[in-house]
């Protein structure tokens, strides 16, 4: 460990944001650490190994693509700023991806990295909503989703201007909310438009070996830039004095000094180690605890309620093999109206996101090693945070059996009833409770807090956030968070 003690900026949170801030700041000569209670970088997107293989977590696509010479985009602002070449990130576009609504999905739109198919897919199947969803698509464009000052207005409020078909609606919703939305039933209007954005107008992209290239590249980065890594090390308590941070105390007993603080952990989470006389978590099963308890921070920064479960197949054969050859990520619903809220049950059956990490164009020849099918629902927190050890795996396995059936009415048939099956070599599952243990988010929230703080300020002055709760989605824009917040709150001002 570095015996360092004083730092020009210290960051809590070894994330994609957090990654992106440290990266900035060290090019600009800052001194800066980041502190990391985990043995592995990423955050929500980040990867693990089991029995020799090595899974993905949260990453089912990097949304924001764009072709070489687009100008004027997220991500080529992105590898400006972090002096990134595109091809170390090695993107490799979508097949195809699709909306599908009915009990087996019977109304459908397709759509790829072109914007074009899209619009023609909703002028096909939806031909008196052409003329107001061209007029909703022009509000997207010209709206500044990027100003740290913009007005909340509701995004349905806004997208029933143009499109009044309820079906339509839902189906344009689904997607720009499984993958970015903090809030049930409704988004903030610059959320969806940043999500709208980065799904429909730019597209998916992955690279060939997964999450782990991006995290290595920035991490190259980071470390050629001069700044410095604590893992294994996390932050217990930020001390103050009048408004400002005065030392951040670590999980081993020491403190350090910064000038500025930047958190990528999260509104809530950064808020309740800004209390004071509170015992903070210095180990997974004390962090599990008071994530259990949902104590709600002092200043009442609402807890985010939207959690998922993800269920991981690995196949002995490619799923172009069972039919499964076309599509790259599928967002279904089986019900009248889509419902993006908080499960009932342990999980919600009604709607999900199926991702095939196979459908990507890799390039001739060259196909990933195995099947990979995933699938992700809506959860309940609660109902599965407490579980005994063995209540706990039953569940699991009986919920990995249903989300499977329930996701596979959305595919083509395979060619045998238990070809799906057969063709298994393993399985994992994660729940709301893993990603309380392993991220430390209050409740298993994906995506933060209902409640953005886009210029990312705190209760003190020399604070900030970045990340998720700052307002900007999905991991090119959890990077242009950080980069954001370290040129608005430090470089600019000297």
């Amino acid at each position: 460990m570095n015996s360092a003690s004083h730092y020009d900026v210290a960051i809590i949170g070894a994330g994609m944001s957090g990654l992106a801030a440290g990266i900035r700041l060290a090019h600009f000569g800052k001194r800066v650490c980041i502190f990391e209670r985990h043995n592995a970088p990423g955050g929500l997107n980040s990867f693990y190994s089991l029995a020799g293989r090595r899974y993905d977590v949260g990453l089912h696509a990097m949304t924001n693509f764009v072709r070489p010479g687009v100008k004027g985009t997220p991500l080529g602002k992105l590898l400006r700023q972090l002096r990134i070449d595109r091809d170390e990130f090695a993107l490799c576009e979508q097949k195809q991806s699709r909306i599908a609504f009915g009990p087996h999905g019977e109304a459908a739109l397709r759509f790829t990295n072109d914007f074009a198919v899209l619009e023609s897919e909703v002028a096909h199947k939806f031909p008196a909503q052409i003329d107001g969803f061209r007029r909703l698509v022009a509000t997207v464009r010209t709206y500044d989703d990027v100003s740290l000052d913009a007005p909340a207005a509701s995004a349905r409020a806004v997208v029933r201007q143009h499109v009044t078909d309820p079906l339509l609606e839902d189906m344009i919703f689904c997607p720009v909310m499984y993958y970015g939305s903090a809030t049930e039933h409704d988004m903030e209007f610059g959320q969806f438009v940043i999500m709208f954005k980065a799904l429909y107008l730019e597209g998916f992209a992955r690279p060939f070996d997964g999450v782990r290239v991006i995290i290595r590249v920035l991490l190259e980065k980071f470390r050629a830039a001069g700044g410095e890594r604590r893992m294994k090390c996390g932050v217990r308590s930020i001390r103050a004095r009048d408004d400002r941070a005065t030392a951040l105390s670590l999980d081993d007993g020491s403190e350090i000094t910064a000038e500025h603080v930047i958190s990528s952990i999260g509104a809530p989470e950064t808020d309740r180690l800004m209390e004071p006389n509170v015992q903070q978590p210095t180990s997974h099963a004390q962090l599990s605890e008071q994530n259990s308890a949902l104590r709600t921070p002092h200043a009442a920064i609402p807890i985010g309620a939207l959690t998922f479960v993800e269920t991981i197949t690995v196949l002995d054969c490619q799923p172009a093999a069972l039919g499964w050859g076309s599509d790259t990520i599928i967002f279904f619903n089986d019900s009248p109206r889509f419902h993006y809220t908080r499960s009932e049950d342990q999980v919600d059956l009604r709607s999900g996101v199926i991702c095939i990490p196979n459908n990507f164009n890799y390039g001739p020849g060259r196909v990933l090693p195995e099947g990979i099918f995933r699938c992700t629902c809506l959860a309940s927190y609660g109902r599965w945070a407490h579980l005994p050890a063995d209540t706990y795996r039953t569940d699991k396995q009986r919920w990995y059996a249903a989300i499977q059936r329930s996701a596979q009415r959305f595919l083509p048939l395979p060619s045998a009833p238990d070809a799906f099956a057969r063709a298994t070599l393993t399985t994992d599952m994660f729940t709301p409770r893993t990603i309380a243990k392993f991220t430390g988010h209050l409740g298993g929230a994906i995506y933060g807090s209902p409640v953005k703080n886009r210029q990312g300020r705190t209760t003190l002055a020399n604070v900030y956030l970045c990340g998720t709760d700052q307002g900007f989605l999905g991991i090119v824009g959890a990077m242009l968070s950080g980069i954001s917040m370290a040129n608005y709150h430090i470089l600019q001002k000297g």
